[in-house]
């Protein structure tokens, strides 16, 4: 059963909200989330500002072609990634933009793009706007859920904030186009794979598509309406738990409707060291990063 939980209530320290979300992150990985703050107005705008990006002839989006600049900021285009190494490239278009810092800041050119300059499509103010303020908002509500999380395994409410300090989080829109007649067993609109980083705040427009693979094996549907969120969690934040946080596969097949999804990847800071506690070892968040995107991007791959 992947659980439904109330934010405003794990915020106040509700012990039932609690003990679902301590089973919820532990054994299943995946949940959704409500009383957010963020209406379901405001993400149907979002989504709808995405969606009106995504109809945009490919010469329009190829002035931010993510292949073009060597980075992950912009636009990519149907199989532009492959997730699953077993199935063809991922069958969906995505628009990508990040956290920014100054020229002159000491992660300015740290790893493959992750503080890298956005690209945003020119004569579009209000897509810029719309998008950068979600962004805000949703990292605001990323870190409530990660407070939380630490407070359900047995840390202190602020203990993963220091991390967050210059965050390695990525907005993406995903633009999921309807299911082709000639698409096979191997082609997916994403194929299964686990999330690399830390925790996903996902946001969809109420179209099915999203399946988890549960606990017992079974492939499970998720939906979530526009004024919920599905959570799930990365391989980074399993193993800087030591496994007390699940990372969970998953993966779109598409179908006959188009779909639009959300997801926020809330990531720490390059230097993190996310090994496990007490492992006398270090792994930073922006090396595993980097290594992951590479092996993801068709246009890395193809450079590496």
């Amino acid at each position: 059963m992947i659980e439904n939980l109330n934010l405003a209530m794990l915020d106040q320290g509700d012990p039932v909200e609690m003990d679902k979300l301590r089973d919820a992150v532990g054994r299943v990985g995946f949940l959704t989330i409500s009383n957010t703050g963020l209406s379901a107005e405001r993400v149907q705008q979002v989504i709808a500002t995405y969606r009106k990006f995504f109809h945009q002839p490919d010469d329009f989006k190829q002035s931010v072609d993510m292949a073009a600049t060597g980075a992950n900021r912009g636009w990519g285009a149907s199989r532009s990634e492959q997730v699953d190494p077993n199935a063809n490239p991922d069958y969906k278009e995505v628009f990508d933009c990040g956290f920014e810092l100054p020229s002159d800041n000491p992660y300015a050119d740290r790893g493959l793009g992750v503080y890298a300059p956005n690209l945003w499509p020119s004569g579009d103010a209000v897509f810029r706007t719309t998008i950068q303020y979600y962004y805000s908002d949703a990292c605001a509500v990323a870190m409530r859920v990660l407070r939380a999380i630490a407070v359900a395994i047995g840390r202190n409410a602020d203990s993963f904030d220091a991390a967050f300090d210059t965050p390695m989080a990525l907005l993406r829109g995903n633009f999921y186009p309807q299911r082709p007649d000639w698409a096979g067993e191997n082609d997916f609109g994403i194929g299964a794979h686990t999330d690399y980083g830390c925790l996903t705040l996902l946001a969809t427009d109420g179209t099915p598509g999203l399946e988890v693979r549960m606990p017992s094996g079974e492939w499970q549907a998720v939906v979530a309406a526009p004024d919920q969120f599905i959570i799930n969690f990365g391989e980074m934040l399993e193993f800087w738990t030591a496994g007390e946080i699940k990372a969970t596969e998953h993966r779109v097949k598409g179908s006959a409707d188009e779909r639009i999804s959300v997801p926020l990847f809330f990531n720490p800071s390059y230097d993190t060291n996310v090994a496990p506690p007490s492992s006398g070892t270090t792994i930073r968040a922006g090396e595993h990063l980097t290594r992951r995107f590479k092996e993801t991007y068709v246009h890395l791959q193809a450079v590496s």
